[in-house]
């Protein structure tokens, strides 16, 4: 008989892949539905069918999404990149947001620059402008020289180069 459970009459992923019959308590199927089978292609191809039942077995039912999710991804990341996988995303993706994080400081600098002294008329603050060469100019060349205070300029900034005042 049946199970009264809401499902599709077509197998998951799972079954289809390894061609056998989708049961109605079918571990796989919340997780590899049958419009999906590359999903379930990627992480039978780096972890194999056992060790992701094992895996799912092992995990609470509430956090098995996660779990799956998880395997996913770093199937995807292992096919990619078969020597470092998700940990080479992970690393990339790091370098980029301290990357993006030097980028803002910069630009926060530079735009407490401009606004210093486009008010006092002393220069003006286009792209071409010496003043805005922060780098060369200051001396400021890594991310720990850029450790922000509350009005966004670092204090050593400050005490180095006068500002006129308002």
């Amino acid at each position: 008989m049946r199970s009264q459970e809401p499902r599709s009459s077509s197998s998951c992923a799972a079954c289809k892949f390894m061609k056998r019959r989708c049961t109605p308590h079918c571990l796989f199927a919340p997780y590899f539905r049958g419009d999906e089978p590359k999903k379930f292609v990627k992480v039978h191809k780096v972890f194999g069918a056992s060790n992701v039942t094992k895996i799912l077995n092992e995990v609470p039912e509430p956090q098995r999404q996660d779990a799956v999710n998880s395997l996913v991804f770093e199937a995807e990341e292992r096919l990619k990149d078969p020597v470092y996988g998700c940990i080479g995303a992970i690393a990339s993706l790091q370098d980029k947001m301290f990357q993006l994080q030097h980028d803002l400081a910069v630009a926060k600098a530079r735009l407490a620059r401009c606004s210093n002294y486009s008010k006092t008329s002393y220069a003006s603050c286009s792209t071409d402008s010496p003043l805005l060469m922060l780098d060369g100019d200051f001396g400021i060349t890594s991310l720990d020289d850029f450790v922000m205070d509350h009005g966004g300029l670092m204090t050593e900034f400050r005490d180095q180069h006068s500002f006129p005042q308002l």
